[in-house]
């Protein structure tokens, strides 16, 4: 694709390897050379192929979202933190309803790996707030917390931002209100991007590729749309070009 800025939105887009195993994965990433885009993995890849399906895919040069979601107590946390950022992901992430004694513990895990191995980068540290597929509904009723789904995010974003984390995981309906409240330097990482004309699935918060992007979302996550369809390229670039236009 021929655009000036294809690089960098190819960086802003997460795609997300939701597969039982390394060999689903890997065909998928093979289908996309070439398009330098930012990897998830998450708890159904990580746990099946492990920390070497993670150098692996770092060997190949691509940007690698650990997205394990980390929620337990801060020395656990702690210890979590500084094991996966030695093994050199980009960004990894925490659940914000743990709080900010264990969000600055991961950051505290992370800070340790890099004093013991100063080769090793930095990795971008991120709060789950609530999941795209939480409705107010479920969140008032069964969670336990009150209000609106939004107010619970700012709130949760805030903490983060005062446990000196790098951003958070939001719907892109919330991204403007997050940045008002922790500034535009503050990074969102949105998931519940739904193409025009792609099914919801089980995400209830959702917008496009361009709306997220309007918005300011600085990545947007996109799994099945790409994953599951019959030309996952074709896909991940009709996706990179709704952004580029917005």
């Amino acid at each position: 694709m021929n655009h000036p800025n294809f690089n960098e939105m190819a960086g802003r887009l997460m795609v997300a390897l939701d597969y039982p195993g390394a060999e689903q994965a890997q065909e998928l990433v093979q289908a996309l050379e070439g398009i330098p885009c930012y990897l998830k993995v998450g708890m159904q890849l990580f746990y099946a192929a492990g920390p070497d399906f993670i150098r692996e895919l770092k060997s190949k040069g691509y940007s690698v979202f650990l997205d394990v979601k980390m929620h337990d107590i801060p020395n656990t946390v702690r210890g979590g933190a500084e094991s996966i950022t030695r093994l050199g992901v980009d960004m990894f992430n925490v659940h914000a309803a743990g709080g900010t004694s264990m969000m600055r513990a991961a950051r505290e895990g992370a800070e340790a790996a890099l004093a013991a191995d100063p080769s090793l980068r930095r990795p971008e540290i991120i709060a789950v707030t609530q999941l795209t597929s939480t409705s107010q509904e479920t969140m008032n009723t069964e969670i336990g917390i009150q209000g609106s789904v939004e107010a619970a995010v700012v709130r949760y974003a805030g903490l983060a931002h005062e446990a000196g984390l790098d951003g958070v995981v939001a719907s892109p309906l919330e991204v403007p209100a997050i940045r008002a409240a922790c500034g535009s330097d503050f990074h969102t990482v949105t998931p519940g991007i739904r193409p025009a004309g792609s099914g919801l699935g089980d995400q209830t918060r959702v917008l496009t590729p361009g709306e997220a992007i309007v918005r300011g979302s600085h990545y947007i996550v996109v799994g099945r749309p790409i994953t599951g369809a019959p030309n996952p390229r074709e896909a991940a670039e009709t996706i990179l070009k709704e952004m580029l236009n917005a």
